[in-house]
């Protein structure tokens, strides 16, 4: 492939340990502290302000529905159009991406902290979402392009990975921290220095592209319009249901208007001349599963730290600082268990580590879920029925986080092998995409679960029926995961051969 590459004046993004040449360890090594700074904010915003929703519910007076929109408008702006963001790094150049990437994500973060009410608040946050779903695919590109010797990227793609858990993981204790000491609209602004420093670190380290880029002309945008569209009725009809009942002819509009707008995306991809996801891609085994895994893996993942950053504050009575540091064993957990499947998977291959991932998480979730159950020795009172940190979430909420840890960068790894240098932001647009598009899914109908179960409940113990609801959301993920550790006994061996 070198060879097909045209002279630059300044070096490609190619290469990188002692076989390269032409560019120091300091120019790789800057190009991987960009793109994992980058991707630690675009993942921390995705759990950053769970923390703070009681406090941004309150001052700005939202309802149950309006506290899920602020998450939902963010992971959904992210996910519909992560795969248009991997297809723009393709053809308008990585560098281009990414410094698009970093200044709406930027503008947009200081936009929603000056927000004065709900509604511009949760247009910021989709505008978020937009400049996420341009900058993670860019991140994952500049790693697979600049490291490719098989030592290199696997230790490459392991700090990326870890890094990425540990946004998601430690976003509830920055969030508590932030809202605790300095209010809840820093749990925003904070990412506008962060936003600042990374514009100006890739101006001056990442290469422009060896090649002309193809350009803006070749992106699909009918696709990447009706795949968001599609994925925001869908969330619509499910939040929707919570007020209206199932049976309400607005929940099943939402529902009717999701499938078709989805069934036009499939009609548009295969008849538009440069598709959004060429649908022959999804014939390969081994990306379709790992992309149905990662689906199901984000739909519990994103749940579980929703219904615990509510629960903390909810039924166990803790501020907003005393839920972030309760998050602290599972942000251990993530970090230590992305470590291990690093220094694993060059033995083992991605399946083993996904299959125990995957079913120590699907242990923890299921002891997770009797928060709501007397019999997990809670205190008397109000909460007597919700148990109580120690006893209820400490050891099964780290084993919860511990197998996803330990299957996230094997399962990012089986999505992108054998995928050609010119489908990299492709392959991890589709793998970033399907995480997401599960966690919107999955918060969604999860958190809609826990309101109908504490609202039937209703035993005049409110902190035990929103306990309860919890409880009965987690059971359901730990369906989820179970599935996944299921389903990645279908990806090949280790000595597999691309598909």
């Amino acid at each position: 492939m070198r060879a097909a590459d045209p002279p630059s004046p300044r070096p490609a993004i190619r290469r990188a340990g002692p076989a390269s040449a032409g560019r120091p360890p300091r120019a790789t090594t800057a190009i991987l502290v960009i793109a994992c700074t980058a991707q630690f904010m675009v993942i921390l915003d995705v759990s950053i302000v769970n923390v703070a929703l009681p406090a941004i519910r309150t001052e700005l007076h939202l309802g149950t529905a309006g506290q899920q929109w602020i998450v939902n408008a963010y992971t959904l702006g992210f996910a519909g159009l992560l795969l248009l963001g991997g297809r723009a790094a393709d053809l308008v150049g990585t560098r281009r991406a990414f410094l698009a990437g970093v200044t709406a994500f930027t503008l947009a973060s200081l936009v929603g902290g000056l927000a004065p009410g709900g509604p511009l608040l949760i247009a910021a946050r989709a505008v978020q979402g937009v400049g996420g779903a341009v900058l993670a695919p860019a991140t994952l590109t500049l790693i697979m392009r600049t490291f490719t010797e098989p030592a290199a990227r696997t230790r490459a793609m392991g700090a990326w990975s870890a890094v990425m858990a540990a946004g998601g993981a430690v976003g509830g204790v920055i969030g508590g921290v932030l809202t605790e000491y300095a209010g809840w609209r820093w749990v925003l602004f904070v990412n506008v220095p962060i936003g600042a420093g990374l514009l100006a670190a890739a101006l001056a380290c990442v290469p422009a592209a060896a090649t002309a880029p193809a350009g803006l002309r070749r992106l699909d945008l009918p696709g990447a319009v009706s795949v968001t569209a599609g994925l925001t009725a869908l969330v619509h009809g499910t939040i929707a249901s919570e007020t209206h009942g199932w049976g309400a002819p607005h929940v099943w509009g939402s529902f009717a208007a999701g499938v078709l707008l989805l069934a036009a995306f499939v009609a548009i991809e295969a008849r538009v001349a440069h598709p959004l996801v060429p649908l022959a891609i999804l014939r390969r085994r081994t990306l379709a599963t790992a992309n149905l895994l990662v689906l199901g893996m984000g739909a519990a993942a994103f749940a579980m730290w929703f219904l615990l950053s509510l629960y903390f504050q909810q039924v166990l009575g803790q501020s907003a600082l005393g839920a972030g540091l309760s998050f602290l064993p599972g942000s251990l957990a993530i970090v230590v268990g992305a470590q291990v499947s690093t220094r694993l998977i060059a033995r083992t291959g991605p399946r083993p580590l996904i299959v125990t991932g995957m079913t120590i998480s699907t242990a923890g979730l299921l002891w997770l879920s009797r928060i709501g159950d007397g019999g997990t020795g809670g205190g008397g009172g109000a909460g007597g029925g919700a148990g109580t940190y120690a006893s209820a979430v400490l050891v099964p909420f780290f084993l919860a986080t511990l197998g996803a840890g330990l299957s996230l960068m094997p399962v990012t790894a089986a999505a992108t092998s054998g995928t050609a240098p010119a489908e990299a932001g492709l392959a991890s647009g589709l793998v970033n995409s399907s995480r997401q598009i599960g966690g919107a899914l999955g918060l969604a109908a999860l958190a809609t679960v826990a309101a109908h179960t504490a609202a039937a409940r209703a035993s005049g113990d409110p902190a035990g029926d929103l306990a309860a609801g919890y409880g009965r959301a987690l059971l359901i993920a730990s369906a989820f995961t179970a599935c996944a550790a299921l389903g990645a006994l279908a990806l090949p061996g280790r000595t597999h051969k691309a598909t």
